[in-house]
């Protein structure tokens, strides 16, 4: 009998201790993930949604719809709560509230502005006349060109103002495309932990390839580079060209 109750003493205490280990972890998991997006419990951040570029109407693209509710789902689950706003309704500064920009500069000006502000190294070419650089990047000194449902390029961004680190972040999602869009928060959500530990809470711009869209839709993502010095260094001087 003794043997029994010894038995169920130690199983109970090791249920316990791997409850309280398994918390402990989960804990400490949502802290950090937290403390990455600056959300802490609680708290508000903004999703600002652009509009459909290639819609007469104020409507949002379905594909920026659906990064919306990735979005959502995260910001759920570290506790805080979203306000959804219009790219032209956004009159906040930077770093009160942890914001998610989603679109290019074409189809959201408060995605131009940030650009402009903090990404002096990036130029998008918002042109709607066709052509082979239509929505092309250029990054310091490289370009990217778009093959619409072929090869298609984002970029993910986590950017604190200047020195003021302990700010809330701003999460850029700017996309040749909506669906690279929702492939940018896709990844976001996928690798935030992986993210957060090279990372940590410093600013950092990231170009992504969207692959075969045509026939995958968001979800074959390559990462190209990390250019998060070329996107803040000023853009290089263009070469003089002297006639013979």
């Amino acid at each position: 009998m003794r043997n029994i109750v010894l038995g169920v003493v130690a199983a109970g205490i090791s249920a316990a201790l791997g409850w309280v280990a398994r918390t402990y972890l989960w804990r400490r998991k949502l802290r950090r993930k937290r403390a990455f997006f600056g959300l802490p419990e609680n708290s508000e951040c903004l999703l600002v949604v652009n509009r459909d570029a290639g819609s007469a109407d104020l409507a949002v693209h379905r594909h920026d719809v659906f990064a919306l509710l990735e979005l959502s789902a995260l910001i759920k689950d570290c506790g805080a709560n979203a306000e959804v706003i219009t790219q032209d309704a956004a009159r906040q500064g930077f770093g009160e509230r942890t914001e998610f920009c989603v679109g290019g500069p074409g189809s959201n000006r408060r995605m131009a502005a940030h650009i402009n502000a903090m990404l002096p190294g990036v130029r998008i070419n918002t042109d709607p006349e066709p052509g082979p650089d239509k929505l092309a990047f250029q990054i310091g000194a490289e370009h990217y060109r778009m093959e619409s449902g072929v090869t298609e390029y984002v970029m993910l961004a986590r950017l604190t103002a200047g020195r003021r680190r302990a700010g809330r972040p701003v999460f850029l999602f700017c996309g040749q495309r909506a669906i690279t869009n929702q492939a940018a928060t896709r990844y976001l959500v996928r690798n935030h932990e992986r993210l957060a530990r090279k990372h940590g809470n410093n600013s950092f711009v990231l170009l992504l390839k969207v692959i075969n869209s045509a026939a995958y839709g968001p979800d074959v993502v390559d990462l190209v580079a990390d250019v998060t010095r070329a996107a803040q260094a000023p853009l290089p001087e263009p070469e003089n060209v002297t006639a013979s």
